[in-house]
């Protein structure tokens, strides 16, 4: 075991990963078990779609719906409980994504196909679309559509009294948070969790707790797009981009390089 253990090559892993990606990352020196090319790619990337839809939904009608002045202790807890019910229910699919920010540091970090990188963001962003149609459609029986618009369909933006540049470094460091959970939580060997849906969904609440007044914590690129799309409102849109997915590229680095372990580490093995 120790052997197999030390020989388990990066083209072996990715050869051996196809779409499990985080949740089910197949153990170093394991043969993954046999799987359709239905069950290895298209299943994934409709869990992906279906977990964004209903996420982004429930994201969005949390912001739309809650009253002036009430803080984003509710958002923040519909975003956190949503994202760690769908992680929690299909992350054995797809690995429970929902986030090209999370798929992009997933790829990197060695949990995902390559084949599997643009299939997964047009799913996410396509699910971030139709979740906040969802959510344009179940707010009218809750509040006027003048709201809706006025909220910019519980979209993000950068909030009155902050910068763009305090927003792109809010955005950066909470991904980042957002981000290590996933992969130290779910990918890594010798840290992961069966908790780590919960932690996910915590680093989400706990996000949009600690910078929600500066940017709105976006802290996910199809989040922002769906809602975006939806009330034509695109101000400073770019931002909840380059924040998510430089955090990424920082967060799988410093996982390839110093916290993974011996299957994933790039080096001193």
């Amino acid at each position: 075991m120790v052997l197999l253990t030390k020989t388990y090559s990066l083209e072996t892993e990715m050869e051996n990963v196809g779409a499990t990606s985080i949740l089910a990352q197949a153990e170093p020196g394991k043969e993954p078990e046999d799987r359709t090319i239905f069950e290895k790619y298209a299943q994934p990337c409709l869990a992906e779609l279906m977990g964004s839809t209903l996420f982004v939904a429930a994201a969005c009608l949390s912001v739309i719906t809650n009253p002036e002045g009430a803080g984003p202790m509710g958002p923040a807890l519909a975003h956190g409980f949503s994202l760690g019910i769908m992680v929690a229910v299909l992350g054995k699919i797809s690995g429970g994504h929902f986030n090209p920010a999370v798929t992009l540091a997933a790829l990197a970090a060695g949990g995902l196909s390559p084949l599997l990188l643009l299939p997964y963001w047009l799913c996410q962003l396509s699910g971030g679309m139709l979740g906040a149609l969802l959510a344009k459609c179940g707010e009218q029986s809750m509040v006027p559509e003048a709201i809706f618009f006025n909220r910019t369909g519980g979209g993000c933006m950068v909030q009155d009294g902050s910068t763009v540049g305090m927003a792109v470094c809010a955005e950066l460091t909470l991904s980042f948070l957002l981000l290590l959970a996933v992969l130290m939580g779910s990918l890594a060997e010798h840290s992961k969790t069966p908790l780590a849906p919960f932690c996910i969904g915590f680093a989400l609440a706990t996000g949009i707790l600690v910078s929600g007044s500066i940017s709105g914590s976006c802290l996910n690129p199809a989040r922002a797009f769906g809602p975006a799309l939806i009330s034509t409102h695109w101000d400073n849109h770019w931002v909840y981009w380059i924040g998510p997915l430089t955090s990424a590229v920082l967060a799988s680095v410093l996982y390839r390089i110093v916290l993974a372990g011996r299957s994933h580490r790039l080096f001193l093995k």
